[in-house]
């Protein structure tokens, strides 16, 4: 479950990152914003495997 909400904000993230590019703002914004869903999505990557 926690898993497709962190699929939901990467790609929510990923549209923010997209918006602030073509609004001209500053290029390490939009980067974070890549970065954090970068995150995200090994998070939801890393819930999916089997634990001990």
């Amino acid at each position: 479950m926690w898993s497709i909400v962190l699929m939901g904000l990467a790609g929510l993230l990923v549209g923010g990152g997209i918006s602030f590019h073509q609004q001209k703002k500053p290029l390490w914004v939009s980067l974070s914003f890549y970065v954090l869903a970068a995150m995200s999505l090994l998070a939801a990557y890393l819930l999916t495997l089997p634990g001990k």
